[in-house]
């Protein structure tokens, strides 16, 4: 009897370990939601660092790449970008004897980045816990979660060893000099930090030649003569946060995206922290991608080329910023026009010329039009966590526009910052989209 029972069960085990796959789970494990709820994640993990913008930017733009390229030996209408960006030679490749689900190690390659660059790992242990449990619900089969979880980390070990050599690490712990010569940056109220990232030209791009490929027309001159063209520039500014509409304040307090703002109440000192311009930018590439029922590999295209436009855009924008060393509204107007006159955002704490927000903004429009469509309406609900409503756009260039002039409105720039931003940006990210293919 007891060998009947055990010849049973070893016929019921065989049956089983026979059993074919027969595929059921895929479409469920290849939802891109998978892939947005990590990018959200990342985000989170960001503003919990506080990182500056540039900074973000780069924590973004190679996680996008890892999952990008772990999507690639899935999809053969997908180009890899080794040989496309600066320095990248190779990746890791599959083992063709194995099965794997690539969506889910485009998530897991995605997570693990972020993971790596960033420092707070205690945010991520329930997610990471519950993102698993999920795909697993899916009905993968065993191994082949094992095996696309191991491909995952492995294509992010590439990621992270490209990354390494991007001058990062020998561009840290460097500060501004302040020379205080008339018309240059000086640290603004209320914290008068240092200044942010002042050898961000030197890190290794994706794409450009070289950081000032795309140089802005200079700055006017400085020269506070009534009826010069700085001095206009400067009465602008000062006349438009003073006569504000109701619609331009929400406009600038929607876009403010500041990371790290100091609020002082009597003696007590506070930060309060926010989603940085590049991760606004990242939100919209989740909910346009939702919205218009993206796939997963078109969804990872719109990250990768959204990322690195914003990241290219910050060098860019970065080394005309140390070049000009523009100095802010606040202290200008402060010092010769109004000593009680106030910004309505809080002064970032680098020079006035261009304006990042414009720079990248453009660049982003440029890039997620190429992947997504040129003319999309979307909501866009970023700023809800913030206590801000949605706010609708009829294309992601007018949502970079009104990005752009949301610096006037806020009192933190001045127009041609803006205007001759916007321009910048535009270039870099038809630069990346006639150099670089997907496809």
């Amino acid at each position: 009897m007891n060998k009947n029972i055990l010849l049973i069960l070893s016929c019921i085990t065989l049956l089983f370990s026979c059993k074919k796959d027969d595929g059921s789970w895929k479409q469920a494990a290849e939802n891109p939601e998978f892939l947005r709820k990590t990018q959200l994640q990342v985000t989170e993990s960001i503003i919990h660092d506080i990182f500056p913008p540039p900074v973000s930017s780069r924590i973004y733009s190679y996680a996008s790449l890892a999952a990008y390229e772990a999507l690639v030996p899935a999809n053969k209408g997908l180009k890899s970008m080794v040989g496309q960006f600066n320095g990248f030679e190779k990746v890791y490749k599959p083992d063709s004897s194995k099965q794997y689900c690539y969506p889910l190690a485009a998530t897991r390659a995605f997570l693990t980045i972020g993971k790596n660059l960033t420092f707070a790992q205690d945010v991520y242990v329930n997610f990471e816990k519950k993102l698993w449990e999920e795909y697993k619900a899916t009905g993968i089969p065993e191994e082949v979660f094992d095996n696309s979880i191991a491909f995952g980390d492995s294509v992010a070990a590439s990621i992270m060893n490209y990354s390494k050599k991007d001058n990062y690490k020998q561009t840290r712990g460097f500060r501004f000099t302040v020379t205080n010569k008339v018309g240059t940056w000086v640290p603004t109220p209320p914290a008068y930090m240092d200044a942010v990232e002042p050898n961000w030209q030197k890190i290794r791009s994706f794409t450009l030649d070289s950081s000032a490929q795309f140089p802005p027309p200079p700055p006017s001159k400085f020269d506070l003569t009534k009826g010069s063209e700085y001095y206009n520039e400067v009465m602008d500014c000062y006349n438009t946060v003073k006569n504000l509409t109701d619609e331009q304040r929400a406009i600038c307090n929607f876009w403010d995206c500041n990371p790290f703002k100091m609020n002082i109440t009597g003696h007590a000192m506070f930060a309060t922290k926010k989603v940085s311009p590049g991760g606004h930018w990242m939100g919209i590439v989740s909910q346009v991608s939702r919205n218009t029922n993206a796939d997963i590999y078109k969804t990872a295209q719109a990250y990768l080329m959204t990322s690195i436009a914003v990241f290219d855009g910050f060098i860019s924008c970065w080394t005309e910023k140390y070049r000009s060393v523009r100095i802010r509204p606040e202290s200008v107007i402060n010092a010769n026009i109004d000593k009680d006159w106030q910004p309505v955002l809080q002064t970032p704490p680098f020079p006035e010329y261009t304006s990042g927000h414009s720079v990248i903004s453009g660049a982003a429009s440029v890039a997620l039009s190429s992947i997504l469509g040129d003319n999309v309406a979307f909501a866009d609900s970023t700023e809800i966590p913030y206590g801000l409503p949605v706010r609708k756009f009829t294309s992601f260039t007018q949502a970079a526009e009104e990005a752009s002039i949301s610096r006037l409105y806020g009192g933190i720039h001045f127009r041609p910052a803006l205007e001759n931003g916007l321009v910048q940006g535009r270039k870099v990210g038809n630069w990346i989209v006639g150099k670089i293919k997907t496809k």
